[in-house]
This record gives C-alpha cells, sequence and structure tokens, in this order.
C-alpha cells in the first residue's frame, strides 16, 4: 500500500507532479477524481499552476502564478517518468553546457509532439535504435530541484552530440562543454561507437580525443584504434555546412573555428 503524505508535505517536495503521481501518494479514498477534486481547489486559490496536461506546477507562497516558469526538465518528467535527458539538457544537467540553450531534449518510449514551455521547447525523441535494448547504456543519474533524474552520462553526449549537432547548439557548443567533462571513460565511448556503428562518429571522437589528449589522459594506442573506423573519404559531421579545414588523420571537414591555425590540417 502506498505512503499516504499531507498535501502541503507532497508540494514541498514535488515542486513538479503529474496527477498520477498525486494520487500515488495523496491515496484519497475516491482515488483520482478525489485527487483532480483537490488539486483544481488548489489551482483555484492560486497555489498550483497547470503546466501541461495533467502536469501541475507548484507556486511558491506570495508569488502571482501567472509569473512562475516551471522548470522544463521536471514537466517532460512528469509527462514520461522513464525519461532520458539528452544533448544540450544532458551538458546542462552534468553541469558542462558553456552557453543557455532554450531547448530541452529527452528520450521516451512514447513519443510526443513538441511542446512550447515558457519561452523553452521541449522535444520528446525515441530511443536511438542503434542503442535498442540497451536503454540505460551510459546513462546516470543526477538530482534536479530535489527530483532524480537520468541523463545520458558524458560519453553518450559526446558521441550523440556529434550525431545530431543541432540538437547540442552546434559543434563549437559541443566541443567547448564537452571539453569541460571532469573525465571520460574511454571503453564507454567505443561501447558507444560499436553500437551506432558510423564511421564519421569514430572519426570524430577520435579527433575530440586528440585534441583534449592530455586532458583526458588519451594514450596514442587509443587514437589508432579510433583512426582504423574512420571514413575512407573526407565527410562533414554536419551535413548542412560547407566549406571549412580538412583534418586529414580523422578525414573529417570541421569548421576553421574547431581546427583553429597552426595544426597540420589542410583546407
Amino acid at each position: 500500500m502506498a505512503h499516504k503524505v499531507t498535501t502541503r508535505d507532497f508540494f514541498a517536495t514535488h515542486p513538479v507532479f503529474s496527477l498520477d503521481e498525486a494520487t500515488r501518494a495523496l491515496a484519497p479514498r475516491r482515488g483520482r477524481a478525489a485527487t483532480l477534486d483537490r488539486l483544481k481547489h488548489h489551482l483555484k486559490a492560486g497555489r498550483l499552476r497547470v503546466a501541461a496536461r495533467g502536469v501541475y506546477a507548484v507556486v511558491p507562497a506570495g508569488v502571482p502564478a501567472g509569473r512562475i516558469s516551471p522548470d522544463p526538465v521536471l514537466v517532460a518528467l512528469a509527462m514520461r517518468p522513464g525519461a532520458v535527458f539528452s544533448h544540450h539538457t544532458a551538458l546542462e544537467l552534468l553541469g558542462a553546457a558553456h552557453s543557455a540553450w532554450h531547448q530541452c531534449t529527452v528520450y521516451t518510449a512514447k513519443v510526443h509532439r513538441p511542446m512550447a514551455l515558457n519561452g523553452t521547447t521541449i522535444l520528446f525523441l525515441a530511443s536511438p535504435k542503434g542503442l535498442t535494448g540497451t536503454r540505460a547504456l551510459g546513462t546516470r543519474r543526477v538530482e534536479r530541484r530535489g527530483r532524480l533524474v537520468e541523463v545520458t552520462g558524458p560519453e553518450r553526449t559526446l558521441v550523440e552530440g556529434f550525431r545530431r549537432p543541432a540538437l547540442v547548439g552546434g559543434l563549437e557548443e559541443l566541443v567547448t562543454s564537452a571539453s569541460g567533462f571532469a573525465t571520460i571513460d574511454l571503453k564507454l565511448v567505443e561501447d558507444v561507437l560499436r553500437r551506432y556503428g558510423a564511421a564519421n562518429l569514430w572519426a570524430a571522437a577520435g579527433w575530440f580525443l586528440e585534441r583534449f589528449q592530455e586532458t583526458f589522459h588519451v594514450s596514442e594506442a587509443v587514437l589508432k584504434r579510433f583512426e582504423r573506423h574512420r571514413p575512407q573519404s573526407p565527410q562533414y559531421l554536419d551535413r548542412g555546412t560547407r566549406g571549412g579545414v580538412l583534418v586529414r588523420r580523422w578525414n573529417l571537414i570541421l569548421p576553421e573555428a574547431l581546427v583553429g591555425p597552426g595544426g597540420p590540417d589542410e583546407r
């Protein structure tokens, strides 16, 4: 039997919650209908605000309901309890994001149309096909306003950022942010890359690890393993771009701002 808590205590520990969460925690005799009646009372009193269908945000005392901005991460979590946050949102949750980004990306078993929330767009993405059956590979749990949320760790965030640069704010944002990771599990990076099986991702990860070789203690033997998987001909990581610098070792054409002068690369 679920442990029943008071409405006040529930609000104190759940700044954003779903109707189902409230029903399980408050456990009223009439179940969901009684919970809904109780929440409607608090909505009228200005203690709650509807954040999405079936999702509510608690309004702090003394603050008008219309002036609060529900946390997009917690709203997405309430809508999809099994969510895994990814891309730039993962960079933010891991404490590595270089810039603010008004987009929340999350992998879910059941895809939902994009949702606008106070200037932020929540994107619900299908789990990558390459990771079918291994949803939790390279994920970790982090705290967000008292709630534990699941997020792709540094290794998956790096690879999946190279896979879809637009979702991390572009290649420069990804590289600048990822260079601030405390550590990177090189074996896990290789595991993720094997599951995706894309030569350009092996090359991108290899180039990144070579650039930050001292930071992440990357041996030349590791770089050579990555190099064996590089594409046979030069490729762009971001297909929508043109121009740039050819990084010969990795057969990648990267923006000049990423490569910089003075290296062995050629235009």
